[in-house]
């Protein structure tokens, strides 16, 4: 009996080591953890420096995926796609360019919201060779299609005038304004300002006086209002 007892009494010890072995380690965990002894981290610090080395390498492998490669030409096919570039931007410019002149009107009224006080007709005993527009002072006046100027400044008669031989071989003559404002020599647009509206010269008021010679200065004159008309202009 006493020999069975000490035998099982050695078998129990011997079960019983293992389990308190556990117990200790498991408390020595615990406490490290607690104390913040050295060689030894947290479970949750250990999880949580886990999960920070996961989210890393993910943005890592994102920011990766992301990342465009290098693409590149060389200095020959950049210069190539630099003279593509300005050919075709000449190319708009030619074609803007063509569909505001055609755009343009050939040919304008001398002044605008001007009335006619007389006609291209017989006036106290003679021809009166234009037409008298009569407008406020100094109210602008048009060059009546594309020319040249020819003559401008001081002129028996009219004060001052401006005379320009247009696109179509005729002279135009504005006479009787306050002020020029081209030259002899100048190149002029239809509806272009020419001068400002006055009563210089043999005048009784403010008006533009518009003569139309046909073929050039010596030419013959023509009715101003039918050569207005011809170019799809009324007065």
């Amino acid at each position: 009996m006493a020999g069975r007892d000490a035998v099982g009494r050695g078998r129990s010890g011997r079960g019983r080591r293992p389990a308190a072995l556990l117990v200790a380690l498991a408390l020595g965990g615990v406490l490290a953890g607690v104390l913040g002894l050295p060689g030894t981290a947290p479970a949750g610090a250990t999880e949580d420096v886990a999960v920070a080395e996961a989210l890393a390498a993910s943005e890592n492998s994102a920011f990766e995926a992301d990342t465009m490669p290098q693409m590149a030409i060389t200095e020959a096919q950049a210069q190539q796609r630099l003279a593509e570039v300005a050919a075709s931007r000449a190319q708009r410019d030619a074609e803007a360019a063509a569909a505001a002149e055609a755009a343009r009107p050939k040919a304008v009224l001398p002044v605008d919201g001007a009335r006619m006080t007389t006609c291209f007709c017989m006036r106290w005993g003679q021809m009166h060779y234009g037409i008298d527009l009569a407008a406020p002072m100094l109210t602008p006046e048009y060059a009546a299609e594309d020319g040249v100027v020819i003559r401008a400044g001081a002129a028996s008669g009219y004060g001052q005038a401006v005379y320009i031989l247009g696109v179509s071989g005729d002279v135009t003559i504005y006479g009787h304004m306050e002020e020029i404002e081209v030259s002899a020599g100048d190149a002029v647009e239809a509806g272009q300002t020419i001068a400002l509206l006055g009563s210089r010269g043999q005048s009784t008021g403010p008006h533009l006086h518009f003569e139309v010679h046909s073929g050039g200065l010596d030419g013959e004159p023509v009715d101003p209002v039918e050569w207005l008309r011809d170019r799809g202009v009324e007065v």
